[in-house]
């Protein structure tokens, strides 16, 4: 019985979810029909492109609304007025309550919207004539238009959106219409070169986003309510896939068929040059008015990086603004597509989604767009993983803290103490063709649980570095950024490094209670925060240059921040590598243009990490009470 339990189990979660979906949706469409009256507009633009745009108005008519919008490249979901937006109801359930004026909008060159669509379109910051259009002309024009057209609105409005719609809510925010009162992007993209989904300081994001492309990087003929069709996966098994597709052009050669334009622009950038700086949102961030509320999650293996540096560049530049940062335990989107209370094995104690949407989002817009309410929120209002709890901090990062080092030690030690021996280093082989895979799932993408997941899979490979702490004597807290300070040297002329904290349990931890998969916590290493740095581009994204063989060499990068407590008794591990696939491509190990590598280009390359005297690799933390 218990054995075939074990193999129904799958399919039994998956029938109970989707007979939830269901009865879900229904009563959401069934709510949604009873409280609200859905119209459907083409709002023309400066330039005469029209914009589709569905609207759903309370049908109380007893007072005025404001209006809350969602611009979006990922379709309006529901087209036709007795055709209602059911699943995103789920996110919106607690604001449809209070009452909104609800905007949907697929923006230029999307689905049933005119124009042409431009990923991560660049801002243009001098406008020399009245249809020179972005993402801030088309949220303006939009507005406008709502405004003087949209029955019993109160002439405040709102923008919000998740992850791409993040972007384009962040955008709005610059020369807002002063209408405007209120913008939260949340797992906003940010810099598709230096952190965000495409790249992660010049390595490519390969598994994650290669179903996506054929979805949203090729040209869309006509007008449409339909999603292109994604690339179906030949086998469930995504690293023997990448494998064996070879160098990224055999891409185009054995899958794309020079298809899909955006993965053509990718392979002609490999670098951070006018392209993909123009994409970058954060330098624009200036002359905002509107209020802000930055969202992102600890666990948001997407747009971790792009919510952060939306709030840092919107601070910098905008000293008297209202902006704010909320972070929690989640994935993305996870603070309205769960309830929060847990990722893949970790707990977290409480409804951390349920929270922020009772009381955090829905005051942020109450106050601001219906004057209603005391607004309490903090300048971060931040969540600790580890302790589970939430705190709120008048700067972020925190200025209450005390920078120090973990020093990479011998026999495998990591500890605040510098080390005191003479040279020493510890050594690996890195074989391309035997890649560090990045999660034990079978999976041809990215599985959200990968940002927590137990790392015990890998952390017995030769070719991964494993450096760990004396079980701890007292409770240790990690606030904000991570510096990676690496002393390396390899036999070839580049070379990835990969840098994860680590988060390992006692022993005797127990169980987790419910526990279907029967997963023993005992000695979890549960994974807290990952990134890679592509070694050419060390010195300068722009300017790539080739490692000198064997040559000691500084590698410095930053990993997004993480609140986290490492409880008494647990021990802190670090564990460096040269490869994380299929999350990121794989470097060949020799200096060359990797987009258009050969198989011929890839090398076994032996890894030194040095840990003495002048050249002793670390992390830098900050601690806090």
């Amino acid at each position: 019985m218990k054995f075939m339990y074990s193999i129904l189990r799958p399919f039994l979660f998956l029938f109970s979810i989707l007979i939830i979906n269901n009865t879900a949706c229904t009563q959401n469409s069934n709510y949604l029909k009873e409280k609200y009256t859905k119209h459907e507009y083409r709002i023309e633009m400066r330039d005469g492109v029209t914009l589709f745009t569905s609207v759903l108005i309370p049908k109380d008519d007893s007072q005025k609304y404001p209006i809350l919008m969602t611009r979006t490249p990922y379709t309006v979901d529901a087209y036709g007025e007795d055709n209602y937006p059911m699943r995103r109801f789920h996110e919106w359930k607690h604001l449809a309550e209070d009452k909104f004026i609800f905007v949907l909008q697929d923006v230029r060159g999307r689905f049933m919207s005119e124009g042409e669509f431009v990923n991560m379109r660049p801002y243009i910051t001098d406008k020399k004539n009245s249809t020179d259009i972005d993402e801030t002309t088309d949220t303006y024009d939009t507005i406008e238009w709502l405004i003087k057209n949209i029955p019993n609105n109160n002439g405040n409005v709102g923008i919000f959106g998740i992850s791409y719609p993040g972007f384009y809510s962040a955008m709005g925010a610059i020369d807002a219409h002063p209408a405007l009162k209120a913008v939260s992007p949340q797992a906003p993209i940010a810099d598709w070169f230096v952190g965000d989904d495409v790249h992660h300081n010049g390595a490519m994001a390969l598994a994650p986003l290669f179903r996506f492309w054929p979805a949203v990087g090729a040209p869309r003929p006509e007008l449409t309510t339909q999603w292109p069709a994604g690339f179906e996966f030949p086998t469930p098994d995504g690293y023997q896939f990448f494998l064996n597709m070879g160098p990224l052009p055999n891409a185009n050669k054995k899958y794309f068929n020079g298809q899909i334009a955006f993965w053509n622009e990718i392979m002609k950038h490999g670098t951070y040059d006018e392209f993909w700086q123009s994409r970058s949102s954060p330098p624009h961030f200036k002359n905002i008015k509107p209020a802000v509320m930055t969202v992102g999650g600890w666990f948001d293996a997407e747009n971790c990086f792009g919510a952060l540096q939306t709030y840092h560049a919107i601070e910098k530049n905008n000293p008297d603004a209202y902006n704010i940062l909320v972070e929690g335990p989640w994935f993305h989107g996870g603070w309205v597509r769960s309830d929060g209370s847990y990722l893949g094995n970790i707990q977290f104690g409480s409804k951390t989604g349920e929270y922020y949407k009772e009381n955090i989002e829905l005051p942020f817009f109450k106050y601001f767009l219906k004057n209603e309410g005391e607004l309490d929120l903090p300048e971060a209002y931040t969540f600790v993983t580890g302790s589970n709890e939430w705190r709120k901090h008048d700067f972020w990062p925190p200025q209450n803290t005390e920078t120090k080092r973990l020093y990479f030690l011998e026999n495998g030690l990591v500890d605040f103490e510098e080390p005191t021996v003479s040279i020493a280093y510890d050594e690996y082989i890195s074989d391309p063709n035997k890649p560090v895979p990045f999660t034990a799932q079978i999976v041809t993408g990215m599985p959200r649980e990968y940002m927590v997941e137990d790392q015990r899979f890998v952390s017995s490979r030769t070719d991964v570095l494993v450096y760990e702490s004396q079980i701890l004597d007292e409770d240790i807290t990690i606030v904000g950024p991570i510096t990676a300070e690496l002393y390396v040297s390899t036999s070839g002329t580049d070379s990835d490094w990969i840098v994860k904290l680590i988060d390992v349990y006692p022993d005797d931890a127990p169980d987790n209670i419910p526990n279907p998969c029967e997963v023993r916590m005992g000695g979890f290493q549960m994974l807290l925060r990952g990134d890679i740095m592509r070694g050419k581009f060390r010195n300068s994204m722009e300017k790539p240059e080739p490692m000198v063989p064997n040559q000691v060499t500084k590698i410095e990068f930053t990993l997004n921040d993480v609140y986290h407590t490492f409880l008494k008794g647990h021990k802190i591990m670090v564990q460096v590598q040269s490869s994380w696939f299929p999350l990121f491509d794989r470097n060949p190990q020799k200096f060359v243009d990797i987009y258009n590598a050969t198989e011929a280009d890839f090398q076994k390359a032996t890894q030194r990490i040095y840990r003495s005297g002048e050249f002793t690799s670390n992390l830098k933390v900050n601690l806090i009470e």
